[in-house]
């Protein structure tokens, strides 16, 4: 186990309390991704769940290809600009050749020009990065999810979600609309302006280290959350945590959501004890129908019991 793992962890919480709420913050510094040491395994994964089940992974409505190129610029210029010595960027007028020297691959292509790239756009870029990449058009008053390259879903489905607006999508969250919020949380993206670029982290638990946690493959994974005991939960219970940003695209008016998800095994958790206490009593004080809804039901108490017999022994 390292400890260096857990010190970058993006730590969801900060309150021994959870509840929906928008929790996204200012962007400091304003970077769409973040490539970390899980990379080259990270894409090679996503690009076999392309092969595989391309129709599951990427989606996209036909007069999304404007905000696609806008997506490539943003992410292809981060990338060269804050890790210079793995990517590059190299452009003459509107030809532009992009390599990428984690994997030893170059892509020249006409910028603007759907036909001098093999896929669609916001399909070849998110190839090249661990963050899923959803785009949400603005118009009518609304934000409906117009495309997206999503290998790593937790517990949803890009296919059947295409096209929904915002409230639609969120509808199966309980307790979600209460107050309002997913209204509150809709207008607040409706509000987000070019050049001011928002963060939020999202977090479950994951029965198993599985990264596509999709619907469609519920089969897959869904009967590894049986399997959780007291004993085994620190090596096979994950605390999933979600960094979504969210980009204004200035052309399009359209929202970019970058989605990187992190798994980190409880035992790896633990090393840091005030993340095991934290998350403890979160679990035990959380609203059944949250701790239902992020598909823990059937551990939960397993994984309760996991960490205050940790906690005990630990002498905290």
């Amino acid at each position: 186990m390292s400890s260096d793992k857990v010190s970058r962890f993006p730590y969801p919480f900060s309150s021994d309390v959870y509840r929906y709420s928008n929790n996204s913050l200012l962007l400091d510094p304003p970077i769409a991704i973040e490539v970390t040491p899980e990379y080259e395994d990270e894409i090679a994964l996503k690009r076999k769940l392309l092969t595989d089940c391309h129709s599951r992974c990427y989606q996209s409505l036909p007069h999304t290809l404007q905000a696609q190129w806008e997506v490539v610029s943003i992410v292809l210029h981060h990338l060269a600009e804050t890790y210079p010595a793995s990517f590059t960027l190299a452009k003459k007028e509107s030809v532009w050749t992009f390599t990428n020297h984690m994997l030893n691959e170059t892509a020249a292509f006409t910028f603007g020009d759907a036909s001098t790239l093999p896929i669609e756009p916001l399909d070849f870029v998110g190839r090249h990065v661990q963050e899923d990449l959803i785009v949400m058009g603005q118009r009518d008053n609304d934000l409906f999810l117009d495309a997206g390259q999503l290998c790593f879903p937790a517990n949803w489905s890009l296919q059947f979600n295409l096209g929904m607006n915002f409230v639609e999508i969120h509808r199966p969250i309980p307790g979600f609309s209460a107050d309002r919020l997913d209204e509150k949380i809709r207008n607040f993206i409706m509000r987000l302006e070019n050049g001011q670029p928002w963060v939020r982290r999202n977090w479950s638990l994951n029965a198993g280290h599985k990264l596509d946690s999709s619907l469609e493959t519920f089969h897959l994974w869904g009967q590894k959350r049986k399997e959780i005991t007291a004993e085994n939960a620190g090596q096979e219970v994950y605390l999933r945590v979600e960094v979504q940003k969210l980009f204004r695209l200035p052309r399009t008016h359209a929202v970019l959501f970058t989605i990187h998800t992190h798994l980190i095994s409880l035992q790896e958790l633990a090393l840091n004890r005030d993340y095991a206490k934290q998350l403890y009593h979160i679990l035990v004080e959380l609203p059944d129908f949250i701790a239902d809804y992020k598909g823990m039901k059937l551990f939960r108490g397993q994984t309760i019991d996991y960490l205050h017999n940790f906690l005990n022994e630990a002498g905290c």
